[in-house]
């Protein structure tokens, strides 16, 4: 590994959390392996030799639990699920080198060796623990079998993870007042001997990891926490049937636990792709013991396995630890917290019968927000993208620049691009580099749409219709200055000539987000191949001489079709209440219904409203302005604190927020925001705060306006 820009001579891999085989995909799943997808394509057109691996996570109680609802053997039920998302990746061109599960036996083989290697090296200990026990179902309760209260922050919380409070990794017997998802019985904790593994020994490593480590804010900071709480030792084992033998004693009634060979199967199905395509064309082991570059692209929600876990087990077994891990954020639906239980997801499935190019998904999954920041999927925001970035924009110019081409020369007019255009064409190339080095997918997908905006702007300025015959020739020749410049019908050739070079300049750098558009914009070129293997520097090479009459590539989505969408929408939702109603004595959990591990789970839970009410004059009292944030950078020393300044027309006020690890600072400058500008000075952490960053929830979600509102307007 390195820290080298990319590209390296190294070669890279990508990975995303494993999904769970035991579920429909929706478009919170999607997030994260459209980014993952994103990135390795973008990758790869700056010339680094990249593969795109992941595979189905086929073990674990959430299997084994719908397994046994569903009364199939648990390998059976996994499989079924497993071929359904092979099926579906494809179709949102999602494009894994190698695809593989848990269960096969490359994963199975090389979890047992890492263990087993663990273990010799003296990092594998026994103890005795205590283990949730339903006496009524005489068995041990792994993980979700167990639900009780999380001993750290009080909320309710499954065995091995705080899923609804501070998403805390559980060990076994941590969670109070434990009662058995079997039964629904109260579970009594027993002593039962299960393995270890030394992860505190791995402090001093982990610290110099996460000091080096690239990739979103929340993964390089949160895990620091943990390491300065002190770090817990590892429970490998799971008292549980259904998972991969613990190596040499497959005899006992345990199993690895399912956060062992889950990410060892990122290993693994690196080495089913070299095996493939041999070792001369992509070497596993060159990347994963030798001199390679890992990248994890996750959900939030599993952080510590990703920075704490995993690269302690790579470290102690001998293997790379990540480079880069890049953690995306939630997915809410209409503004509300996505539920699979209530129905309120647009699932995979859906979104394709509705008859949307996936390349429209993924720009709005891609360029809306931050990696790291909370997304809302709505369909009215999702008109609104594609009606104005990719049919207004990006579609509108190149339909125009390439009918003016063929309609006047038949192709590409016989003219060299002019300085201005190569130059603005090789800065949007560099945005693009450092959009990758920067792990910015927005930054990808705009640095092609800002290119196409120029686009339009200069053949709007430029006027290429009015310059294409002798009349028009006649009328500009005296307003023209003399000299070299050209005039008339050689103008407009040199304008359109430049045009079609700003539109083979916006495919390439456009394919990593929307790749079969950019692909379709390629073939109207007359280009040859697949845009997959062009590189960031074929922006600049010159299109075929000749091709045909082009076609529109994105239509307009109507204003009906969106309110057919949020009725559908409404009313699984409300049928889904409905049968909540009725079943509300059942003791099924939510997260059963289709759980992944980078965890896109339910987030309905909302702070009550407050009982005592204030009169009006108080709230006139509260002087809160529209302002835009100037610079951003974390407070040394604070691991929540950030220090802002921020521009509110009459002044800029430095303020202090508690934003730190929950947003990318190095992407706010720029955005609005409204700040409470008549509180008390305070100072934290040795800084100033001469205001308050209005937010809203746990993920402080910027409060901002929706209209184009000025700097410093007071909010009433």
């Amino acid at each position: 590994m390195s820290n080298d820009e990319f590209p390296t001579d190294s070669p890279a891999v990508v990975t995303c959390g494993l999904p769970y085989a035991n579920g429909d995909l929706h478009v919170g799943h999607l997030r994260t392996y459209v980014g993952g997808d994103a990135f390795a394509r973008a990758l790869e057109t700056l010339g680094q030799q990249t593969a795109y691996v992941c595979g189905s996570d086929m073990h674990g109680t959430p299997v084994a639990v719908n397994a046994e609802q569903e009364g199939v053997d648990p390998e059976e039920f996994a499989l079924e699920w497993h071929e359904q998302y092979e099926e579906t990746f494809p179709k949102f061109n999602v494009d894994f080198d190698n695809y593989g599960h848990t269960h096969d036996e490359t994963n199975t083989e090389l979890t047992q060796e890492i263990v087993r290697t663990l273990d010799e090296e003296g990092y594998v200990y026994e103890k005795e623990i205590q283990v949730a026990y339903d006496p009524d179902a005489d068995q041990y309760l792994p993980d979700r079998y167990v639900e009780g209260t999380c001993p750290y922050c009080g909320e309710k919380a499954r065995g091995d993870e705080c899923d609804e409070g501070c998403q805390r990794h559980l060990e076994p017997g941590e969670v109070e007042d434990p009662v058995s998802s079997i039964t629904g019985n109260p579970a009594k904790y027993r002593e039962r001997s299960h393995k270890f593994f030394e992860v505190s020994e791995f402090a001093d490593f982990l610290t110099e990891f996460l000091d080096d480590l690239e990739g979103t804010s929340n993964a390089q900071n949160q895990p620091r926490q943990w390491i300065e709480d002190g770090l817990q030792d590892w429970c490998l084992t799971r008292d549980m049937e259904w998972g991969i033998d613990y190596p040499g004693e497959e005899q006992r009634d345990v199993v690895l636990y399912v956060w062992v060979d889950a990410p060892i199967e990122y290993i693994s199905s690196t080495k089913q792709y070299s095996e493939r395509v041999g070792t001369d064309e992509y070497d596993w082991e060159q990347v994963w013991k030798g001199e390679g570059d890992i990248v994890h692209v996750i959900g939030r929600d599993i952080i510590q396995h990703h920075t704490i876990f995993w690269p302690a087990m790579l470290e102690g077994a001998g293997y790379n630890e990540p480079r880069g891990v890049a953690a995306t954020g939630f997915i809410t639906i209409n503004g509300k917290g996505l539920s699979t239980s209530r129905n309120r997801a647009i699932w995979a499935k859906e979104y394709l019968e509705e008859g949307f190019h996936p390349d429209l998904l993924r720009y709005y999954l891609t360029t809306t927000g931050g990696l790291q920041q909370d997304v809302d999927f709505s369909w009215d925001a999702f008109q609104e993208k594609v009606n104005g970035e990719l049919v207004g924009t990006v579609g509108n110019f190149w339909y125009r620049s390439l009918l003016f081409a063929y309609r006047n020369y038949e192709g590409t007019p016989d003219a060299d691009v002019s300085e201005d255009v190569e130059n603005r064409i090789n800065g949007a190339i560099e945005d693009v580099r450092e959009a990758v080095n920067d792990y910015s997918l927005r930054g990808v997908g705009q640095a092609g749409t800002q290119l196409a905006q120029f686009g339009n702007e200069y053949i709007q300025h430029h006027e290429p219709w009015k310059l294409t015959d002798e009349e028009s020739e006649a009328r500009r020749a005296s307003e023209e200055p003399s000299g070299d410049e050209p005039r008339g019908p050689e103008k407009a050739a040199q304008v359109i000539r430049d045009c079609v070079q700003i539109a083979k300049a916006v495919a390439v750098l456009l394919e990593p987000i929307a790749p079969d558009k950019a692909q379709g914009l390629w073939e109207q070129l007359g280009e040859d191949g697949d845009i997959a293997d062009a590189s960031l520097e074929d922006a600049l090479e010159a299109p075929p001489r000749n091709f045909d009459e082009p076609g529109e590539l994105f239509e307009k989505i109507e204003d009906d079709r969106v309110a057919e969408l949020n009725e559908k929408l409404e009313e699984r939702v409300a049928a889904a209440a409905d049968d909540e109603d009725e079943g509300e004595d059942e003791t099924e959990s939510d997260d059963t219904d289709a759980d992944v591990s980078d965890g896109m789970g339910d987030t309905d839970d909302l702070e009550p409203l407050a009982e005592d009410r204030i009169g009006f004059e108080q709230f006139q009292d509260l002087d809160m302005r529209v302002g835009r944030i100037e610079t951003a950078e974390g407070i040394e020393g604070a691991d929540d604190l950030a220090r802002l300044e921020v521009d509110i027309g009459f002044e800029t006020r430095q303020v202090v927020a508690g934003i730190k690890q929950l947003h990318d600072l190095d992407e706010l400058p720029g955005e609005k925001c409204i700040l409470l500008v008549n509180m008390e000075p305070a100072e934290l952490f040795g800084v100033e705060s001469n205001g308050m960053l209005l937010a809203a929830g746990e993920e402080a979600h910027l409060l901002t306006t929706h209209g184009d509102a000025e700097v410093g307007e007071k909010v009433e």
